[in-house]
């Protein structure tokens, strides 16, 4: 890309867009990128959708693009899927464990043993996936 470009596109961000500074600590900035890079979006994109919402102010844009498009996004949504699956089965099994000892053979301690067991399937055949 030669200069004239990029003085083109110079010239059409400081006509259509202004720069914000902010100082956050940085663990809040470490995390906040984090997220961004985990979720597959720019980190300006997600502090405009911000801006705009409290606002009121809406910026035409287009669309975004579609989270699943290539594998590595595929893949972190799957293992996003996976830990909610994990702490799903955490709960539950942390359900049955707490079901007192003169109810250990009701339908509600079976139920949760068997979606502990389904849900530990689940997460092994989803880890398999990649």
């Amino acid at each position: 890309m030669g200069v004239t470009s990029n003085d083109v596109k110079q010239r059409w961000n400081a006509d259509h867009y202004t720069q914000v500074k902010v100082s956050v600590p940085k663990e809040i900035a470490a995390a906040f990128k984090a997220y961004c890079s985990a979720a597959g979006v720019s980190m300006a994109s997600e502090i405009a959708r911000f801006m705009s919402g409290q606002s009121g102010a809406h910026h035409s844009q287009k669309p975004s693009a579609d989270p699943l498009t290539t594998r590595q996004q595929r893949r972190r949504t799957l293992n996003k899927v996976i830990d909610s699956l994990e702490a799903i089965m955490d709960a539950e099994q942390s359900y049955a464990d707490n079901i007192p000892a003169n109810l250990q053979n009701s339908s509600p301690h079976d139920a949760a043993e068997q979606t502990v067991s389904v849900l530990d399937e689940a997460i092994s055949i989803l880890s398999d996936a990649y």
